[in-house]
């Protein structure tokens, strides 16, 4: 995982633990007030709500534990995790920063070391060509740099 990623773990799990976590906890307690706890819909809500929060709190706290920070390679040789690639393919030229699965976001060009393309571009050099197999066929791609 890349430091940027960590970070934007450690900041959801912030938000979740210091504002949504007492904001679940004040609309369970306002809910329960209302009486019948068997036929009330806002307690069921946020009940539930209250469940899938402490869950992922439970996973962020888990992912941040056991992350293992990779440097992005400074200018390095061949793609590595957290190199920055620029390619050719038929669309034109596209930027990708190759991070580990948490933290991939394919619109915003950060794309996993595990998917087709990410694992296809891993230990290549500028001036290779890389072909990805995708179920609507190949997609060709040549690295033209590293950065």
């Amino acid at each position: 995982m890349t430091a940027d990623g960590l970070a934007q773990l450690q900041q959801e799990l912030d938000d979740l633990v210091k504002v949504r976590r007492p904001e679940i906890i004040a609309r369970v307690r306002a809910a329960r007030e209302l009486g019948d706890l068997s036929e009330n819909a806002d307690y069921e809500a946020a009940r539930k709500e209250q469940s899938f929060a402490e869950g992922r709190i439970g996973q962020l706290e888990a992912m941040i534990r056991n992350a293992s920070i990779i440097e992005a390679p400074a200018g390095g040789s061949q793609v590595a995790l957290g190199s920055t690639v620029v390619v050719e393919s038929a669309d034109g030229e596209e930027t990708f920063t190759i991070v580990g699965s948490s933290e991939a976001r394919p619109s915003e060009g950060r794309i996993s070391n595990t998917s087709p393309l990410g694992r296809a571009l891993l230990g290549r050099r500028p001036g290779d060509d890389v072909v990805v197999r995708a179920p609507a066929g190949d997609r060709h791609f040549q690295i033209r740099e590293l950065r």
